[in-house]
């Protein structure tokens, strides 16, 4: 079968495309022809070596969709045949508020999806709703289980609140507001590009600002009259002014830092007299992931796509998210 492979540091350009032997299942497991998969920053990262537990080589990728073509000893044998959706992680444990400390994104250093077969343990596959295409269904499940959880299990959002989202153009923030749109909140976002404000309004924002306004802040503030939950994956000089909009009992939700830690600490007066919660976040658990996709299902929810790639054309994926042009998920077709 074809994968991709990482045998060395420095980018997206080290991927190769090699020939290696199709797997085969395990026990309890089921092997998936894989007919899309999706990229996330990780991904980009890992090219690098920013990323902890590097091994290498190795095949990234987390999000894919396909057929189950064979099953392992002790698989259900119903999965045969099926179109199904793969759960993007290993070992989250029983405790619903925190991962075991074995918990781990799949895609290194176990195989990732960027391939023409994976093996996966037969629990971690759930079935493709049928009016998603391959595409949509592969660009779906490392970043809107990372900003489910953020928004409704951490979040706690309820119809009716205000929410920001911060950043749009993001696979997890372009979820967010997709999430929120269909909860029946007024969801507001932020971008440095203006292009990408007009897109998300046209996907049911009430409306967004630019942070690159010194006072983008005190603009949003008005226009919200504050906010109820923040979702936010940047940190940085923008994190205090994510503090400063929530309303009383707010909750700021963070599930990265791509532009590092804030520079100045928090006003401690405000975060107590407010009752604010700030909450940490990351993907989620196989229950959580359940219940997306039932909402998904429910609601019909199409996700945003950025770009659909050929397999061959891996490297100029990666090439476009590192550039972070892109609003939406960005897709590789396989086969």
């Amino acid at each position: 079968m074809k994968t991709v492979v990482l045998p060395q540091l420095g980018g997206p350009e080290q991927l190769r495309i090699v020939e290696v032997a199709t797997p085969e299942p395990g026990p309890g497991q089921v092997r998936v022809r894989l007919h899309a998969s999706a990229l996330n920053r990780r991904d980009v990262w890992i090219t690098f070596g920013q990323y902890p537990g590097m091994k290498l080589p190795c095949t990234t990728g987390s999000d894919g969709a396909g057929v189950v073509d064979q099953l392992g000893p002790g698989a259900p044998p119903e999965w045969l045949g099926q179109e199904v959706m793969l759960y993007p992680a290993y070992d989250w444990g029983a405790n619903p508020r925190f991962p075991s400390p074995s918990f781990r994104v799949l895609g290194m250093p176990d195989p990732g999806t960027f391939a023409d077969y994976i093996c996966v343990p037969a629990s971690h596959v759930l079935p493709k709703p049928a009016f998603l295409s391959w595409e949509q269904a592969a660009a779906i499940p490392l970043a809107g289980l990372t900003s489910w959880r953020a928004l409704v299990t951490q979040g706690a959002v309820q119809a009716g609140e205000t929410v920001l989202v911060t950043g749009i153009g993001g696979g997890v923030a372009t979820f967010a507001l997709k999430w929120a749109v269909a909860l029946g909140t007024r969801a507001f976002v932020t971008s440095g590009d203006e292009a990408k404000l007009e897109q998300a309004r046209q996907m049911g924002a009430a409306g967004g600002v630019n942070y690159r306004a010194d006072d983008w802040d005190k603009q949003l503030a008005k226009l919200t009259g504050g906010v109820d939950v923040v979702i936010d994956g940047t940190g940085g000089a923008a994190f205090k002014g994510c503090f400063a909009v929530l309303k009383p009992a707010g909750r700021l939700v963070i599930y990265g830092a791509t532009a590092g830690n804030p520079p100045t600490g928090l006003e401690m007066a405000k975060l107590f007299f407010r009752q604010a919660h700030i909450i940490g976040s990351t993907m989620g658990s196989p229950e959580e992931f359940a219940a997306m996709l039932r909402f998904v299902a429910e609601r019909r929810i199409e996700p945003v796509i950025d770009q659909v790639f050929p397999f061959d054309q891996v490297v100029a994926a990666h090439q476009r998210l590192l550039a972070a042009q892109q609003l939406g998920k960005i897709v590789l077709r396989h086969g």
